[in-house]
């Protein structure tokens, strides 16, 4: 089975680069793999993919070695197992917010013995070779999301639940729970402390945590406090963000050609 990168980067205590993807076109999708990422995460709960534009944007994501994830919309197990038919190397699953939901994700990932996923990998045998079947439990990696002042309160139990490789903060929905206001690179000292928190939680529990971010500048000073799996911005945010960049400059010291005419 092709190697899971995500797996390989741990192993030596390195930090995943994260790629996210909003827009349903695989062509973007495949231009934002082209540029190096070690992963790219599929958005399927506030982007816009259906299921139809995930299995595109997959097949574009493997024209090179950045490794397919995606969010799923909810706990939802028919969703998830189909993300994973379709041949992503990981799921990051939303709003989990004790240790029973934490277990019925990570057992929507894992062939039996291990879970109960259903046997179907109609693409994922394509992309990750004939001995899937066999090798898939090892290779793909389950991401809990921690978002909810909830699931501050049953921290320990997520974490230790079998099987699950790591958590990933949602600095938004935290905010919410938690009362401040959601923020890309949050300030507000409650939630900074939560977030403080969990990594400290990750690293006694021997599993990875992950973050959205807003900038390289936060990025890094989360890898800092030992975040292991960060993503910065999105796919729809880079574009904005570039054009909005590209104009200004254009518009510095341009003057607008006047018009006598209708």
């Amino acid at each position: 089975m092709r190697r899971n990168k995500i797996r390989d980067i741990w192993k030596k205590d390195g930090t995943v680069i994260n790629g996210w993807l909003g827009i349903p076109d695989s062509f973007a999708a495949e231009v934002m793999a082209q540029q190096g990422w070690d992963s790219l995460t599929i958005d399927t709960q506030h982007g816009l993919a259906d299921h139809g534009d995930s299995i595109a944007m997959l097949q574009a994501i493997s024209t090179t070695d950045t490794v397919p994830l995606a969010r799923a919309a909810w706990l939802d197990e028919a969703w998830i197992m189909r993300l994973l038919d379709a041949g992503c190397y990981g799921i990051i699953c939303p709003m989990i917010n004790d240790g029973a939901q934490a277990e019925r994700f990570v057992t929507s990932c894992r062939y039996p013995p291990g879970g109960r996923r259903s046997f179907g990998p109609i693409r994922a045998s394509l992309y990750g070779g004939a001995d899937y079947a066999s090798k898939a439990n090892e290779e793909i990696v389950t991401l809990a999301m921690v978002e909810t002042s909830g699931a501050l309160d049953h921290i320990d139990d997520i974490m230790t639940t079998p099987g699950l490789d790591g958590v990933y903060v949602g600095p938004a929905d935290l905010a919410n729970s938690l009362g401040a206001t959601p923020q890309f690179d949050p300030d507000d000292p409650v939630v900074t402390e939560a977030i403080e928190m969990i990594v400290k939680k990750s690293i006694e529990h021997k599993i990875k945590a992950g973050i959205h971010t807003g900038s390289p500048a936060y990025a890094k000073k989360m890898i800092g406090l030992g975040y292991r799996f960060v993503t910065i911005l999105s796919d729809a945010r880079l574009l904005a963000m570039g054009a909005t960049s590209t104009l200004a400059a254009m518009r510095e010291g341009v003057v607008a050609r006047g018009s006598d005419t209708y």
